[in-house]
C-alpha cells in the first residue's frame, strides 16, 4: 500500500477502535494536498463499502481557531449519508470519538457549482434551501492534538449532523445578522452570529465551491452544505440534549444515547 492508503486504513480503524497519534508527520511533503489525498481515499473506501456522499462540511470558518492551527483559510470534510440525521432525533453516541457539538446553518443545492471560480452570487443561484444544523464534530486524533494536517486528513474531523427545520429558501433571510444561541440542557453554552462565520455563511459556501473543484470533486445539486460554526463548540456525553435556535432560520435538537453499559453501570 502507499502511504496515503496506510494513513487513511490508520484513521479509519480508528472509528471503532482506539485512537491514534498526530499523523501529520508522515504525510508526503507534509502538505495540505497530502492531507486531503489521505481524505479522499477513506472516502473511496466508505464508497466501496455502500456508502454515500451527501454534502460536505466547512470547518475552521473561524478567524480565532485559524489562528490557533496557523492557518488563514478554512478546510473541508466529506459528509455520508449515514452521518445526518433529522431534528429531536437521539444520535448514537457510541458512533462518536471525543464529540464537540457546533450550531451552523445548513445550505441544500438544487443546482451544482462546478465553477473554479464561483462566486457568493453563485452559491445564492444555486441554493435551494436553508436549515438550522447542529454538526456533532468528533476526532479520531487523541486528545484533539490536531494539526490543520491532521484535521484535514481525518475528514475535517466530522462526525455526525442533525438538521432542523423549518426548511426556508433564501429571499429575505439575514444570513449575516441573524443570532445564535445553543443550550445543552438549560444551560446557554454557546452564542454567535451568522458574521462570525467568515463575515458571511455565503461567503463560507463560495470558498468551498472553489476548494472543492481545485480538488476535483465540485459540488453537485442536492449536496447537504454545513457553512461553519457560528459560535463555540462544546463537548457533549451520553444523555445530553443539545439544542440551538438561529433567529430568522429556525430551530434544531437532538440528544445523545446513553450506552448500554452506562446505563447497568
Amino acid at each position: 500500500m502507499t502511504s496515503t492508503e496506510i494513513l487513511a486504513h490508520r484513521l479509519n480503524g480508528a472509528y471503532h477502535g482506539p485512537l491514534i497519534s498526530p499523523i501529520a508527520a508522515e504525510l508526503e511533503e507534509g502538505s495540505i494536498a497530502a492531507a486531503y489525498a489521505v481524505q479522499l481515499e477513506q472516502v473511496r473506501m466508505w464508497q466501496a463499502a455502500g456508502r454515500r456522499v451527501v454534502g460536505r462540511k466547512i470547518g475552521l470558518t473561524s478567524p480565532a481557531v485559524q489562528r490557533q492551527l496557523g492557518v488563514d483559510s478554512p478546510d473541508f470534510g466529506h459528509l455520508m449519508a449515514d452521518m445526518v440525521f433529522g431534528d429531536a432525533t437521539e444520535l448514537d453516541y457510541t458512533r462518536l470519538q471525543q464529540p464537540k457539538a457546533e450550531a451552523e446553518i445548513a445550505l441544500i443545492l438544487e443546482k451544482p457549482i462546478p465553477h473554479p471560480d464561483a462566486t457568493v452570487a453563485d452559491v445564492i443561484a444555486a441554493t435551494g434551501w436553508v436549515l438550522p444544523a447542529l454538526e456533532i464534530v468528533s476526532s479520531r486524533i487523541a486528545d484533539w492534538r490536531i494539526s490543520i494536517l491532521d484535521t484535514v486528513a481525518d475528514n475535517a474531523s466530522s462526525g455526525l449532523v442533525a438538521l432542523g427545520g423549518p426548511a426556508r429558501r433564501l429571499d429575505g433571510l439575514d444570513l449575516v445578522g441573524c443570532t445564535m444561541t445553543m443550550w445543552k440542557g438549560e444551560e446557554v453554552v454557546s452564542q454567535g452570529r451568522g458574521a462570525d462565520c467568515l463575515g458571511s455563511p455565503l461567503n463560507a459556501a463560495a470558498w468551498l465551491a472553489r476548494a472543492a473543484c481545485a480538488n476535483g470533486t465540485p459540488l453537485e445539486a442536492g449536496e447537504v452544505i454545513l457553512t461553519g460554526a457560528l459560535g463555540p463548540m462544546v463537548p457533549v456525553a451520553p444523555g445530553d440534549v443539545v439544542r440551538a435556535e438561529i433567529s430568522g432560520i429556525g430551530a434544531v435538537e437532538t440528544r445523545f444515547s446513553v450506552p448500554d453499559k452506562e446505563i447497568s453501570a
